[in-house]
């Protein structure tokens, strides 16, 4: 053993010395901050932001400086050293001033994309959104009588007219209301659950974790396929404060299955005076299931079994703004609002105006779908994305960008919402004749707008059922100038 250490002691000492003794990078050489600042300041085509310009300056440094102890560049001049410095600082200041939230083009057919915002605002709801951000609102102001007066009044109402609902309050998403529902009405108690409802959601973000953050005691029903209402009832103690049901909104069970239907539920409840808490997750209130796509509950239905609280998204089904919409009896509404976590959650004016305004629309269910575009996408007709698919697959023909086909296919509705649903739709694929697939869509992604697309079998797919007409032209027009670039 001492002579295995002594061998590796003399090794590290050999090469201690061979580095020592080894040529030292010349830090001298480097570019001076001021300097490389000046250059890029004097280059810019429009005034830049100084300070940004200056980080990005002693970042580009930074980085050459530790390059060059790794022994990157070897033999390299003062001259060369500068222009590696104006390159990296030229990337860095884009970085920095470029904003970070930048719109993308959503070519994957995914309605309700959560890396992409889910749904598309209506144009009435971001017109409103202009309206009410380019000045002042009466956001908390009784305009008649002069006094403050409460957020929540704004779209509390139209919920009430839409739903049937007593009472309706809005936080910021869904999480938030499952929360605040929470918190008001059963912490320190038990919570009653099916096993079979304890669904996780986008991000790791589980309902267990959730109830527990509460306070609440979580109390499992049930199995995981099947639950009885008998086994609500045998489980109810002097602990119980609240029965929970969760719309498995990003799931399917198939086959040997039960569960307790949300009427039997709320029975159950009033029989033992506990409130019960539907967690719907989606919020549909359009009857999609009529125009053949999937079986999603209407909220209007929902409200007419009259639950104690129904809880669900305003970015998802609805078609609106990020929210999470609270409906239910006045009693347990009335004791949210004066919950202290009210404050914490509450909703912003510009989430209040693109909400009321997206309501607004469905008022006319009529023509609710032609406004809203989430419901335009699910609802699109066949001949619709053929003739898109045609179109897109036209113009790329035209570039010769590649092998271009139109090809049968599906969508999806996306956002945790409707998973069993598969929407017939005509693709176009791509197999690019400059590049692999993997780099080609890299630089569609770096393109301005960047454009999301997907890949299969070594093809790019577009879905046109998430592309607009002009997008349409955005696309064919980005293929080839990637293709021309090279």
């Amino acid at each position: 053993m001492a002579v295995k250490r002594d061998i590796l002691m003399a090794g590290r000492l050999e090469k201690s010395a061979q580095l020592s003794a080894g040529k030292q990078p010349d830090y001298a050489n480097l570019p001076k901050v001021d300097n490389l600042t000046l250059i890029l300041a004097q280059e810019a085509s429009a005034t830049p932001t100084l300070p940004l310009l200056t980080a990005a300056a002693r970042e580009a440094i930074a980085l050459l400086r530790q390059q060059l102890t790794e022994g990157l560049y070897e033999n390299i001049s003062k001259k060369e050293l500068l222009e590696h410095s104006l390159t990296l600082a030229r990337r860095l200041y884009k970085r920095k001033n470029d904003p970070s939230l930048i719109r993308v083009i959503n070519a994957t057919g995914i309605v309700l994309h959560t890396n992409l915002g889910r749904a598309v605002l209506a144009k009435a709801a971001y017109d409103a959104i202009n309206k009410v951000a380019a000045g002042y609102c009466n956001l908390e102001l009784d305009l008649e009588n002069g006094r403050r007066s409460s957020r929540h009044e704004h779209v509390r109402e139209l919920l009430i007219e839409l739903t049937g609902a007593e009472d309706a309050l809005v936080v910021n998403n869904n999480a938030a209301a499952i929360l605040l529902a929470l918190d008001t009405v059963a912490c320190g108690g038990e919570a009653l659950v099916s096993r079979g409802e304890l669904v996780e959601i986008g991000g790791s973000f589980r309902v267990p974790d959730i109830i527990a953050k509460c306070g609440v005691t979580l109390r499992e029903v049930g199995c995981s396929n099947k639950t009885y209402l008998a086994d609500y009832e045998n489980a109810i103690n002097e602990n119980t404060t609240v029965l929970i049901k969760v719309h498995p909104s990003n799931f399917k069970q198939i086959g040997f299955t039960a569960e307790v239907a949300l009427s039997d539920l709320q029975k159950l409840g009033q029989k033992y005076c506990l409130p019960v808490l539907y967690d719907l997750g989606g919020g549909c209130f359009y009857p999609l299931s009529e125009k053949g796509v999937g079986e999603e509950p209407q909220v209007t239905e929902l409200m007419r079994i009259g639950p104690d609280i129904l809880c669900f998204s305003g970015d998802k089904l609805l078609g609106g703004p990020q929210a999470g919409i609270i409906l239910g009896k006045t009693k347990y509404i009335q004791l949210m609002k004066n919950n202290p976590y009210a404050r914490a959650l509450r909703v912003d004016k510009l989430t209040l105006a693109a909400l009321e305004a997206t309501l607004r629309l469905y008022l006319d269910m009529e023509s609710a779908y032609k406004n809203i575009p989430t419901l335009a996408m699910l609802l699109a007709k066949p001949e619709e994305l053929q003739a898109k698919a045609q179109k897109l697959s036209g113009l790329l023909n035209e570039a010769a960008v590649g092998q271009v086909n139109v090809t049968k296919g599906f969508s999806q509705v996306g956002g945790g919402s409707l998973p069993a649903v598969e929407l017939p739709s005509s693709l176009v694929t791509l197999q690019p004749n400059k590049c692999t697939a993997d780099a080609f869509s890299k630089a569609l992604r770096k393109n301005d707008p960047a454009i999301l697309a997907y890949i299969r079998e070594d093809k790019i797919i577009f879905d046109p059922r998430t592309l607009s007409e002009e997008e349409i032209i955005l696309v064919a027009n980005a293929v080839r100038n990637i293709l021309l670039d090279g």
